[in-house]
């Protein structure tokens, strides 16, 4: 019995250290599980975020086109108004796709900015289908247009790479 006791020492270091090691292991398998799904849901955003942005850019080029022979400034190339309703139409089905991704996705500042660049977009486009109304000032639409972009930029993912949002 005093050969034991005399061993118990090292008996109770070992069963610490193997339970000491379980326990980080368990801890860092935990950590890097985080950290990929981290990464895959931050991918998953830039896809959809992109593709929000690409499909927004495609509906505010048509709407420049559609109405680049009622603008003489205009440096965007006219398209047929048949032409172009039909390719708008197409491109609006997209945004709508892409939409549903950045809700799904985005966190409330995101979709908020999104939101707004939509809207503005979405004036741009009503005026090109000429349902607008009198009064439109289409330079300023423009400007509204642009001007979510970068707040949208600013607002998706940045935070959650742990920099600070420009």
């Amino acid at each position: 019995m005093t050969a034991f006791l005399n061993q118990l020492p090292a008996l109770i270091g070992v069963i610490v250290g193997v339970l000491g090691t379980l326990l980080t292991a368990r801890l860092n398998d935990k950590a890097q599980w985080a950290r990929a799904l981290s990464v895959r849901w931050d991918e998953r955003r830039l896809d959809a975020y992109s593709e929000f942005g690409r499909a927004l850019k495609e509906v505010h080029l048509l709407a420049h086109r559609l109405t680049a022979s009622s603008r003489p400034s205009s440096r965007a190339h006219p398209i047929d108004r048949a032409t172009g309703l039909e390719l708008i139409a197409q491109a609006d089905a997209q945004r709508t796709k892409a939409w549903e991704a950045v809700l799904l996705l985005g966190d409330a500042d995101t979709v908020a900015a999104a939101r707004e660049w939509r809207w503005a977009v979405l004036q741009l486009e009503r005026e090109a289908r000429g349902v607008a109304g009198d009064g439109f000032d289409w330079a300023a639409a423009v400007r509204r247009g642009r001007r979510p972009g970068p707040l949208l930029r600013r607002c998706q993912g940045r935070p959650d790479r742990g920099a600070a949002a420009t």
